[in-house]
């Protein structure tokens, strides 16, 4: 197995916070990674991996999948990628794709293991969660640990529900700084999320993601005045005949507090008496 700290001797290159480069090197982290993938046909028949850098956990992946295809938005790094698995590549194990990961044409793939730049990871999670595949990605601690957060909770919000409606998810593995170089400012997460469908029923997605964001971006407030004051981020004509419509106590609770099932039934609410007949 490619030894990390040499890969990124050969690359010759360093990390630069500057540009969200924070190359994974532990040893024992890279080799857990592929593991946390979930045993079942298919799934290891085409993994992708965005932000391959180094391609140290790139050929972890070539041992477990049986096709990888790698990302790469840094040129100089996506040169090296095909230069240091040029072999894998020849022989049709591997794809290295150059460019940024919200922009690029994304192949069909089986699952999707990854170290993601940090300042784009809630944009890419969610380019891939609705693919409904499953996904084993690194996070920032903080944003992991909102995604997996239960109502009630201090760290539940609009990311636990939009996450949580597409996948299980759950943290597997905390990482520390050191484990990358050069060393993040923050603790690290490793998120499994697992295709399912919700035990609650949504006739229009895109307007109960719309809702929910806009229900949290008041998340200080009732639910009452969350809905009246947020129908230009809703899509929402009448926010009080949603209000007079639904359920008294439920709209005296903070959207902290509201389940995914009860946020979903109250979109559907909306849907029905606050917007107008087309």
């Amino acid at each position: 197995m490619r030894d990390p700290e040499g890969l990124l001797s050969r690359a010759g290159v360093r990390g630069d916070p500057n540009r969200d480069q924070h190359f994974l090197v532990d040893d024992r982290v890279l080799d857990r990674l592929p593991s946390y993938l979930p045993e079942g046909e298919g799934v290891r028949e085409h993994v992708l991996e965005i932000g391959a850098g180094n391609g140290a956990l790139t050929a972890r992946l070539l041992a477990e999948a049986e096709h990888v295809t790698a990302v790469e938005r840094d040129p100089e790094l996506a040169s090296f990628l095909r230069e240091e698995f040029a072999d894998e590549i020849a022989a049709g194990d591997l794809d290295v794709v150059e460019g940024d990961a919200l922009a690029v044409e994304l192949p069909e793939f089986s699952a999707c293991v990854a170290n993601l730049p940090y300042s784009v990871s809630s944009q890419i999670a969610f380019r891939l969660l609705p693919l409904k595949k499953p996904l084993v990605l690194m996070f920032q601690q903080e944003f992991a640990e909102r995604m997996v957060a239960d109502a009630g909770t201090d760290d539940y919000g609009r990311l636990s529900v939009s996450a949580q409606h597409y996948a299980d998810v759950e943290i597997v593995e905390p990482v520390p700084k050191e484990a990358f170089s050069p060393q993040p400012a923050v603790e690290s997460a490793v998120v499994r999320a697992m295709p399912r469908d919700p035990d609650y029923v949504v006739d229009d997605e895109e307007f109960f993601l719309d809702f929910v964001k806009a229900v949290f971006t008041q998340r200080r407030k009732t639910m009452r005045n969350a809905v009246r004051n947020t129908v230009h981020i809703s899509g929402l004509d009448d926010g009080s005949a949603v209000v007079d419509a639904a359920d008294e106590d439920l709209m005296g609770m903070r959207p902290g507090k509201v389940s995914p099932g009860e946020l979903a039934a109250l979109a559907a609410l909306a849907a029905d008496v606050g917007r107008d007949a087309e």
